[in-house]
């Protein structure tokens, strides 16, 4: 089947979420956070992660600027961090992250297939619409789809059926790509074909279905279209 949708996931598929902490870590008068830099941000991302999903069952949906600043707020103390005036540097550029490296010439390449591209993610509309501005991509996208539409996260189904609510297009035509091993699974359980782009070399989670092609980036995804 000919693929004319392309859909990807946001954060740690097109946004580097490491480098809010990672670049903070680098300015002058960071030294604690310099120290613990690398600890911090996998605690953020994965309470990031496990607030979604414990929102999305528990029924008790908030955007998700809200569950990124709670999941800082963990990741801060566990890591012996107080200091608000860091927090809000913190948030601040994590509202400005900046793409992988291939991205921009990966959406360039797609483009020039004239396939739909568009972003399906978790994030708040105004987190996407400031993450696609610094990054300098939006001129790609044919659209970005956020969940605050359905209030609900990935993986509930709803969120994936707003890729055919607003291309129509059936999901056999529909590449979906994410790092998210579990979001990945979510898509391929849905009818997508899907990408998991696998950037640390993990091992694939054991869910109800599994990703279609695993890459270690997004470099060759014009290759598949």
């Amino acid at each position: 089947m000919t693929i004319t949708t392309c859909i990807f996931d946001a954060y740690g598929t097109l946004f580097d979420v490491g480098a809010a902490a990672r670049n903070v870590a680098l300015e002058p008068g960071q030294a604690q956070l310099a120290a613990v830099w690398g600890t911090l941000s996998t605690d953020w991302r994965t309470k990031q992660l496990e607030y979604s999903w414990l929102r999305a069952i528990s029924g008790t949906y908030v955007p998700f600027w809200q569950v990124t600043q709670d999941a800082l707020d963990w990741a801060m103390d566990n890591n012996g961090l107080h200091d608000n005036a860091l927090r809000a540097k913190l948030l601040s550029v994590y509202k400005e992250l900046p793409a992988f490296p291939e991205v921009p010439a990966m959406l360039k390449a797609l483009k020039e297939k004239n396939v739909n591209i568009a972003i399906l993610s978790n994030g708040s509309s105004d987190m996407l619409v400031n993450a696609v501005r610094s990054a300098g991509i939006g001129e790609y996208l044919d659209d970005v789809l956020s969940v605050e539409e359905v209030q609900i996260f990935k993986p509930h189904r709803l969120v994936y059926d707003m890729v055919w609510e607003r291309f129509d297009v059936p999901q056999t035509e529909v590449l979906f790509a994410s790092s998210n091993g579990w979001d990945a699974a979510g898509a391929a359980g849905y009818g997508f074909g899907t990408v998991w782009v696998n950037r640390d070399g993990a091992p694939q989670d054991r869910l109800w279905a599994t990703p279609h092609r695993t890459l270690k980036d997004l470099s060759t995804i014009p290759d598949l279209v």
